[in-house]
């Protein structure tokens, strides 16, 4: 059975730094692209950063250049981000999905975590 199941969230201060895990059963996680998107209250689902399956290219949204960065640990089939100087805005719950596309398309990817919550207050 093919699972995501994403930890590592919480509540951080401003400036603060998380990591977060996407661990993979049920089939290899380099075997396809990875990517993580957020979703605030109020508001549409968006892509954050992803990670390809070939070349482990990677691409980030603008809004996070810079400050976060995707990963990937073969033997542990996880991919993870590691987010830094975190702002209130980065407030959201975070997914990790896979798909056989390439980007920050939410239509490019087609299994899902549940997600998880991170706030970014003081």
């Amino acid at each position: 059975q093919v699972q995501l199941v994403e930890s590592g969230g919480g509540l951080v201060q401003p400036g603060g730094s998380l990591r977060l895990s996407c661990a993979a059963s049920g089939f290899p996680l380099d075997y396809y692209a990875t990517a993580w998107f957020r979703q605030a209250p109020g508001k549409e689902r968006e892509g954050v950063s992803c990670i390809a399956s070939s070349d482990g290219s990677t691409f980030y949204a603008d809004s996070v250049k810079g400050r976060f960065a995707i990963s990937r640990d073969v033997a542990k089939n996880t991919v993870y981000l590691e987010m830094n100087k975190l702002k209130p805005e980065d407030t959201a719950v975070y997914y990790c999905a896979t798909g056989p596309g390439w980007g920050l398309r939410m239509n490019d990817y087609d299994n899902w975590g549940q997600g998880t919550q991170v706030t970014v207050s003081s």
